[in-house]
């Protein structure tokens, strides 16, 4: 009976009702379609209305889907505890610990520490020293609120439970009630909506993975390709399969994918036009982003899924709305726990290694939109212990492996993310010395030196000394990694610029420094493998490449004296050089774009003063792209940053931020200083 079949967890038999007597099977008036009290998991997960109907709901029917009722997970009774019976409690288990009666594992204030026994139903509490993880289901949830440790674990259950939206038989109406809890999402997208026709075909996705799998995730590595892989494969044969959450992370894939490659690669492999399938991609990343409620998820695939999203989106939205969501990103890993070493929280070892590879991702993301938003450093979670992933090769882990993966010496598919963490985790962890310091004494200065020296050392030993200059990825790695010790160096000495105390010899040495860096940059374009991987180069360059550019901007402008005619000329190679390989500069959409460009015009300018010289071609489109943002000032009102399409062709999406600078006076002495904080939160990119 059906009545029964509701209390079981599994797919319910259901026999079709017999003909009444004197009419046929198939008449539609008088036969009797039975009604299951809940909806079909096909119409929970498409989030339509189901009308019950047995064996086959209309829906189902219709849309020719399988159709297959399951009772709902029975919610957990929630047990109330008065204040008094936990006072009560704690009391008897003091008297049973002092007298050895009781070993429970404590805290270092003392406190008990509740470890749950583990239950299909509901999430496991995992304790640390600071807060608790609530894990299950593929979700987590990091409680670190003092009054929230009042609470038992039972009471934490259920506050979890109640806050997830996991009861299939809840239909998602599409009303401004329902937006007006979740505003972003309806600022988004505006309600939520099926997304079964946004997917590839199965040959598309395919081809689409592997440009995601070659072009992106070697820079990111929050996958884990054999189990991804599995997922694109198996959806992409039956869309209607995908969960919510799936529909997150594939179609941020296949935004990613379109987005690292060229629009002419785009018309030959799929012969469509990169912005369409682009702006067809995004919306439905978004879309499904919506549908997931991602601002209340707890699940690390909708969080891998946004991060993806986000970081193939920069030139989609301006500074500001961007840094805001990178920053909705970095609250999810928060609340998700990533800031938390999953090993010492007693997680899989799986789980371990995803969730460090997701962490080392998100929080310096949103660092270096800040960055660009023009807002100080964003610092890391407090009391923040998640350690490096492991130097391992994806087939080292799987889901549900019990033992720890052995780490490699050598190269393996995560170097180039190792190298910069490696960095960037020595840096940040060393405290106030580098961190914000704008005058250093004589031993702070010996001891960031050695921070420096002893970060240099360990990614020299640990990853470039295994690189293959050959291959496209280890070459950009040695580069990364040299050129962000170098940019340490020469943030550490310029101290003595701003305040005027560097001498000649200091002076020409960090001109040789940046110089270095930029050399570098010029290196990594030069190689023809990296084409790639021109993404992620072009717009973030690499670990230093600005500072350098505008120290040697602003050291040709004000105090080129203590330079010989030879070393200005290579130094203006070089200024050409940068912008021949990153044309984006030319473009003016960003602020920091648009003040580098008057900043080299105003050098130029100088030099072409004392020496007649002609334009080059760069300082030429340079003139021209400040004409034309000087005529999009009259367009756009002073200070207002629009939203803009990085696919439109109008010149109304270029004008974010260009026209309040393209007036504005730089001064050189404070608007071109960059402090050590600066980098450090940057570390990841």
């Amino acid at each position: 009976m059906a009545t029964d079949g509701a209390s079981r967890s599994g797919p319910v038999p259901i026999a079709p009702a017999p003909a009444r007597a004197g009419h046929s099977a198939d008449s539609g008036k008088d036969s009797i379609q039975p009604s299951m009290p809940f909806i079909c998991r096909t119409c929970a997960r498409r989030k339509v209305k189901c009308d019950k109907a047995a064996p086959t709901c209309s829906r189902c029917r219709k849309g020719g889907f399988s159709c297959v009722y399951q009772a709902p997970q029975p919610r957990s009774q929630k047990r109330k505890l008065g204040d008094d019976t936990i006072e009560k409690l704690a009391h008897y288990e003091k008297i049973l610990r002092e007298n050895g009666l009781l070993d429970t594992d404590t805290s270092e204030t003392g406190e008990p520490s509740f470890q749950p026994s583990a239950s299909v139903n509901h999430p496991n509490s995992v304790a640390s020293k600071t807060g608790k993880l609530l894990t299950g289901h593929g979700r987590s949830r990091y409680i670190d609120s003092h009054m929230w440790h009042n609470l038992g674990d039972d009471e934490m259950q259920d506050l979890s439970n109640d806050e997830e939206e996991n009861e299939t038989n809840n239909f998602i109406s599409n009303t401004v009630g329902e937006m007006a809890l979740d505003p972003l999402s309806g600022a988004l997208l505006g309600c939520q909506q099926d997304i079964l026709q946004y997917h590839p075909s199965h040959v598309e996705a395919m081809h689409l993975w592997k440009m995601h799998a070659e072009n992106v995730e070697p820079i990111c590595k929050v996958l884990h390709i054999p189990s991804t892989a599995k997922l694109v494969e198996s959806v992409s044969e039956y869309p209607e399969t995908a969960s919510r959450t799936d529909e997150c992370l594939l179609f941020a894939i296949y935004h990613c994918a379109i987005y690292s490659i060229s629009a002419e690669e785009c018309k030959k492999k799929f012969g469509q036009n990169r912005s369409t399938m682009m702006q067809r991609f995004s919306f439905a990343a978004r879309q499904a982003l919506v549908n997931a409620s991602f601002l209340r998820t707890t699940e690390i695939s909708v969080l891998q899924g946004l991060y993806l999203f986000l970081l193939s989106s920069r030139s989609t939205y301006d500074p500001h709305t961007y840094w805001i969501l990178t920053g909705i990103s970095a609250r999810i890993g928060q609340r998700i726990g990533l800031h938390r070493d999953g090993e010492g929280l007693g997680l899989p070892p799986f789980e371990v290694e995803m969730r460090r590879r997701l962490f080392y991702q998100v929080f310096p993301h949103d660092s270096r939109a800040s960055q660009s938003a023009g807002i100080d450093y964003v610092s890391l979670p407090e009391g923040w212990d998640t350690k490096p992933p492991l130097n391992i090769n994806d087939d080292q882990i799987w889901p549900g492996m019990t033992e720890k993966p052995v780490e490699q010496n050598g190269a393996t598919d995560m170097i180039f993310c190792l190298s910069r963490a490696c960095i960037g985790k020595r840096l940040a962890k060393s405290g106030g010395k580098i961190n914000g310091a704008r005058k250093w004494s004589l031993t702070e200065t010996q001891e960031t030196e050695k921070v420096i020296a002893a970060a240099e050392s360990e990614v020299e030993e640990k990853f470039i000394r295994y690189c293959d200059i050959v291959n496209p990825l280890h070459f950009l790695t040695i580069g990364l990694a040299r050129s962000g010790v170098t940019a340490m160096r020469l943030k550490l000495r310029l101290p003595k610029i701003w305040d005027k105390t560097a001498t000649k010899e200091e002076k020409r040495a960090l001109i040789q420094l940046a110089q270095k860096t930029l050399d570098t940059d010029a290196a990594v374009h030069a190689h023809g493998g990296t084409d790639r991987f021109q993404w992620h180069i072009k717009p973030f360059f690499l670990w230093g490449t600005r500072d350098s550019f505008i120290f040697m901007l602003a050291t040709l402008l004000k105090d080129r004296a203590f330079l010989s005619h030879e070393e200005i000329e290579n130094a203006w190679k070089s200024i050409a050089q940068l912008y021949q390989n990153h044309d984006e500069l030319f473009e003016g959409k960003k602020v920091l774009d648009v003040a580098l460009g008057r900043l080299t015009l105003k050098a130029w300018d100088s030099w072409q003063s004392e020496r007649g010289l002609a334009d080059p071609e760069f300082i030429g489109s340079l003139r021209h792209a400040r004409r034309k943002q000087e005529n999009r000032q009259n367009k756009v009102d002073d200070g207002i940053f629009p939203f803009y399409n990085a696919t439109s062709s109008s010149d109304s999406s270029l004008t974010s931020g260009a026209s309040s600078l393209a007036t504005a006076n730089i001064n050189m002495d404070h608007d071109f200083e960059f402090d050590m904080s600066d980098w450090i939160n940057y570390w990841q990119l």
